[in-house]
C-alpha cells in the first residue's frame, strides 16, 4: 500500500496531515491525464488559507511541477509574494497572467488559490486560454445569489461541471466528508470512541443525502420528496 492510499482510508488526524494527503491526491489527479481542470477543498472554518496555499506550491515544485501560482486579485499576489520570498517569481494574479500569456509556457501547471463568483468570467476565460493542467484550491464558482434561473443552469452545464475533485475534506455536524483521487467520496460518522466510516459513495452527496445518511434514514425517500419540489418549482419558473 502506498501512502497516498493510506492516506484515503481514514480521516487526516490534522491539518497538516490534510495537507500532505491533499498533495498526494493532487499529484495522482494532475497525473492521471484524466482531465485539465482539479480542485481541491479545505473545508474548515476559520482556515488561512495563504499558509497552506503556499506550503502546497512548495510541495508541488519539490515534487517536479512547472508550476505558477495565481491568486484573483493583486493585493493577495502581494501578500503571498511577501511571506513567500522564495516563491515570489512564480506567484501572480490574474490580470498579471493575463498580460504574461505570450511569455508564460501554457503547459505549466496552474495553481489558483481562492477564485470566488466574483472572479467567474475572469477566471473562466483564464483556464479556457491554458492547454496546461489547472489545479483550484478553495475555490467557489457557484453564488447563491444566481442560485436559481437560467444563468445558474448554464454555469453548472459548462464550466462549473467540467471541474473534477481531486481532494475534498469537510467536518460536518456529526461526521465529515472526504475524497481523495482516486478513491471514492468517504462519509464518516462521529461516534463516542471517534469517526467510523459511513458509506462509501460514487459522486459527491448533495446535503439531504449527507444528513440523512448521518441521521440513520433513507435518503431516497427524501429525494422522492425533494424531487417533487423540484418539479414544482421548476413548474414554477418555466
Amino acid at each position: 500500500m502506498t501512502q497516498s492510499d493510506a492516506s484515503c482510508l481514514a480521516l487526516p488526524a490534522d491539518l497538516l496531515a490534510a495537507e500532505e494527503a491533499m498533495l498526494q491526491a493532487a499529484l495522482a489527479a494532475v497525473g492521471s491525464g484524466d482531465g485539465q481542470r482539479w480542485a481541491a477543498s479545505l473545508r474548515f472554518e476559520g482556515l488561512r488559507l495563504l499558509p497552506v496555499a503556499l506550503r502546497l506550491a512548495r510541495a508541488l515544485i519539490a515534487a517536479g511541477q512547472d508550476l505558477l501560482m495565481v491568486w484573483p486579485d493583486a493585493g493577495a499576489a502581494a501578500l503571498a509574494r511577501r511571506d513567500a520570498e522564495d516563491l515570489k517569481e512564480v506567484i501572480l494574479d490574474f490580470n498579471q497572467l493575463k498580460r504574461a500569456e505570450s511569455d508564460v509556457p501554457n503547459t505549466r501547471l496552474l495553481l489558483a488559490v481562492n477564485p470566488s463568483p466574483a472572479d467567474y468570467e475572469e477566471f473562466q476565460a483564464l483556464c479556457e486560454n491554458h492547454s496546461g493542467v489547472v489545479l483550484m484550491l478553495n475555490g467557489r464558482l457557484e453564488d447563491a445569489a444566481v442560485g436559481i434561473g437560467s444563468v445558474a443552469r448554464e454555469r453548472r452545464k459548462g464550466f462549473v461541471a467540467s471541474w473534477q475533485q481531486a481532494y475534498w475534506l469537510q467536518p460536518l455536524e456529526g461526521g465529515a466528508l472526504m475524497r481523495c483521487f482516486p478513491d471514492d467520496w468517504r462519509l464518516y460518522r462521529q461516534d463516542p470512541d471517534g469517526y467510523r466510516q459511513l458509506e462509501v459513495l460514487p459522486e459527491r452527496p448533495d446535503p439531504d443525502t449527507t444528513a440523512a445518511l448521518l441521521a440513520g434514514e433513507d435518503p431516497d425517500s427524501i429525494k422522492q420528496q425533494l424531487s417533487g419540489v423540484d418539479r414544482f418549482l421548476d413548474g414554477l419558473r418555466n
